[in-house]
């Protein structure tokens, strides 16, 4: 994967930068998957896609599909929420509106922000990465 060095630099700056830049994402993907925590980037990036449904009957398949991946209790790749969103979710997928995971994508993106970027900033995987596009 080619990185110019200015945009491995720019995802130094924010969370936000890196997770606007498609690379940005898979890079920190790759991160997540080192941490067992990869499912809060694919529920991030699910929640944004979400967002961009356009119709209802869509809407409510997409709303079951990231309800049973990664909201209810045992799901494959369950998220840490509290109960209460867990709860709130739950009522609302029968009935989903596009704000219905909002609450917990922030708590995701929060737990991203604080948590897992300060150690991607540290790790390997980044280091590594800024030094090959130093080289080019």
């Amino acid at each position: 994967m080619v990185t110019r060095v200015e945009e491995a630099l720019a995802w130094g700056e924010s969370v936000d930068k890196l997770l606007q830049c498609k690379k940005g994402q898979m890079v920190f993907g790759e991160f997540l998957k080192t941490e067992y925590s990869e499912e809060n980037i694919l529920f991030w990036l699910a929640c944004e896609q979400y967002k961009k449904v356009p119709s209802i009957s869509e809407m409510r398949s997409t709303a079951n599909r990231i309800y049973s991946e990664f909201v209810q209790v045992d799901a494959p790749r369950q998220i840490n929420i509290d109960c209460g969103t867990r709860e709130d979710i739950t009522e609302s997928v029968s009935h989903p509106t596009r704000a219905s995971f909002d609450r917990a994508q922030r708590l995701i993106y929060r737990l991203m922000a604080k948590d897992s970027y300060p150690r991607f900033l540290k790790s390997d995987i980044y280091r590594t990465l800024l030094k090959q596009s130093e080289r080019r």
